[in-house]
């Protein structure tokens, strides 16, 4: 009787132990599934934000940003605020009034949601100078979202503009040299 005397520490430690371990285990198991659940909301919040470009809901849209949001994107000398975005998608539509932002691929970590987008419409109205060819075009995209208190607070965006003026008949040449 005596020897499993000395056995009973031993097992009541072990059975501690293996306790422990489960309780950090959980913990850390649960802090991953509300990453996740964060993550997962992010990418609602990413969805409702093109679709609410889509159906040119600027009042949505003004819901899902933040007060000091900034759209930024090879070319621009400064960000864009809201206002100026929502000036450039009120004349984008009217020129492709069919425009759709097609997600492609999503991956949220931490408060960035990335987007690979197929945007695509047809042109219907003069754009930029260019008359209306009813073509269908096709612009691909890429978008990182910085969300902040649940809203969209930045808007990166990389654009193939080069093969979109091409699909509306432009062509790229060379600058003639100066004689």
């Amino acid at each position: 009787m005596k020897k499993y005397l000395c056995v009973v520490p031993l097992v009541l430690l072990f059975c501690f132990a293996i306790a422990c371990q489960d309780k950090a285990a959980m913990a850390e198991l649960e802090k991953y599934k509300a990453q996740a659940k964060v993550e997962e909301q992010n990418k609602e919040l990413a969805r409702s934000f093109f679709a609410a470009i889509d159906r040119n809901d600027f009042d949505k849209l003004k819901e899902l940003t933040s007060d000091d949001f900034s759209l930024q994107a090879p070319g621009l000398e400064k960000p864009w605020g809201l206002d100026g975005v929502i000036q450039v998608i009120k004349a984008h539509y009217t020129s492709f009034p069919d425009w759709k932002h097609g997600i492609e691929d999503m991956v949220a970590e931490g408060d960035k949601v990335a987007v690979r987008l197929a945007q695509n419409g047809s042109h219907m109205a003069p754009y930029e100078g260019i008359l209306p060819t009813g073509k269908k075009v096709l612009m691909p995209a890429q978008v990182l979202l910085v969300l902040a208190n649940g809203k969209v607070k930045e808007f990166w965006a990389i654009e193939n503009y080069l093969d979109f003026y091409q699909q509306l008949g432009m062509e790229l040449k060379p600058k003639e040299a100066k004689k």
